[in-house]
């Protein structure tokens, strides 16, 4: 089956995205897409610490969290049909992000203070244990496990969308507690993102030097978004677990 065929459940790697233009001559790098992933999380960091040192001082920061979420959605939309823009919009996501994740971690540091920084440490080591599985191919990115990963996140994502409309309806979903279900739904969406690591670095490994150089800013995007749920699914486990203990 031909590269151009294969699917993920990150929109940005999906083949939407790449046309391979033989006249372009700076293409895709690794260190390009690393380059512009690091950047973006200083940024990250940077508006969420600012979130913080708000909410510690008093003020409510639930719209910046809120503001931020449906931002970050709605430019993610924007990105998926104009693909182009992506240089000025990835950035624009990053900031987006920096306001929702500040406003979610302020939460649990304020409560538990010591949990934002334990999932951080998480994600890190989770990014890094998946990289080195896939690189030294202990994981190989099969067929059969592609369409596995892509099946479970989208499925994760369709109950979180179904959960979160039928919320505006006052009906509550078992996912969002702390039994034992919720507990256990959480676990699997965190299995889930980490899985979906590899994906995105299989995407990146067949396309590097490909790829048109201005598409490594969809990679980062993609890269972004994967890492940044696999730490909120993180941050709201530990958070259920420090209630439920």
């Amino acid at each position: 089956m031909g590269i151009r065929n294969l699917k993920t459940s990150n929109p940005v790697f999906n083949d939407y995205f790449w046309d391979n233009d033989p006249h372009v001559k700076k293409t895709m790098s690794v260190s390009g897409i690393m380059l512009k992933s690091l950047i973006s999380i200083l940024v990250i960091a940077a508006i969420t610490a600012y979130i913080w040192k708000l909410s510690s001082e008093g003020h409510s920061v639930k719209w910046f969290s809120l503001g931020g979420m449906l931002g970050a959605i709605v430019i993610s939309v924007v990105i998926s049909v104009r693909n182009q823009w992506a240089a000025v919009l990835v950035p624009l996501y990053v900031i987006a992000k920096g306001f929702f994740l500040g406003g979610f971690s302020a939460f649990a540091h304020n409560n538990y203070p010591e949990l934002p920084y334990q999932a951080i440490g998480v994600t890190i080591v989770t990014f890094f244990t998946m990289l080195l599985l896939y690189q030294f191919r202990i994981i190989v990115v099969t067929k059969k496990l592609r369409s596995i990963i892509i099946t479970v996140c989208a499925s994760i994502f369709l109950v979180y969308i179904v959960s979160w409309i039928l919320g505006f309806f006052g009906i509550k979903t078992y996912i969002w507690g702390t039994s034992w279900f919720a507990i256990g739904f959480n676990i699997f969406a965190a299995i889930a993102a980490s899985f979906a690591l590899l994906l995105d670095f299989d995407y990146i490994e067949r396309y590097k030097d490909k790829a048109p150089k201005q598409k490594e800013w969809l990679a980062t995007w993609g890269l972004l978004a994967t890492l940044i749920w696999l730490y909120v699914e993180t941050l709201r486990l530990m958070q259920k677990l420090a209630i439920r203990f």
